[in-house]
């Protein structure tokens, strides 16, 4: 079943952001863009790269008007662990959201009940709370920051003009393309 256009359940979780926990809940996401990034836990190999290459790309993020969120099932305190122990992780300032009732997980579907760990699952939202792209990688495969920006984008570029689409490889400023109904027919 494909998760696109699902309407994210309400919820609220705590959230390590700038030293300190705080609460993370739908109304926070609903009238910008939003990043789940879910990863199966702190203090292992592969989460810190793809944590810290967010990181690097954060400030773009934001000018893009998009909030990201990390989302693991651990709990808040183990991100602060992680954060103080971690020189990657300290470069962190965008909001490590707590799941340990796994509650965001089962909702994007990414749970993995028999490990308690969420896959390595990467989801944006629109303003409406809506999911509009996704992708779900296995555990040990790290994911790429200029992909997601770009995706962010496109589809942010898509949702503004519902008659474009974007092509492969497609960046802001690039030809789009308008579909048109004689050329369906004939595809």
């Amino acid at each position: 079943m494909s998760l696109i256009s699902k309407e994210v359940s309400d919820f609220t979780a705590s959230a390590f952001l700038n030293g300190k926990i705080v609460d993370v809940s739908k109304k926070d996401i609903l009238g910008k863009w939003s990043i789940f990034f879910f990863y199966p836990a702190d203090f292992t190999f592969v989460c810190p790269t793809e944590l810290e290459d967010l990181a690097a790309r954060y400030d773009e993020f934001k000018k893009a008007g998009c909030e990201i969120y990390s989302v693991s099932c651990d709990t808040a305190y183990v991100h602060k662990a992680w954060h103080d122990a971690s020189d990657k992780i300290r470069t962190i300032a965008y909001p490590m959201v707590a799941d340990p009732t796994h509650a965001l997980s089962k909702d994007f579907d990414v749970y993995i009940e028999a490990a308690g760990v969420a896959e390595r699952g990467t989801f944006i939202v629109n303003p409406e709370g809506r999911i509009t792209a996704y992708e779900v990688s296995a555990g040990n495969v790290g994911r790429n920051a200029d992909e997601l920006l770009r995706k962010l984008q496109a589809c942010q570029f898509v949702h503004e003009h519902g008659d474009q689409v974007c092509p492969a490889k497609w960046h802001p400023g690039e030809r789009t393309l308008t579909p048109s109904l004689d050329l369906v027919g004939q595809l």
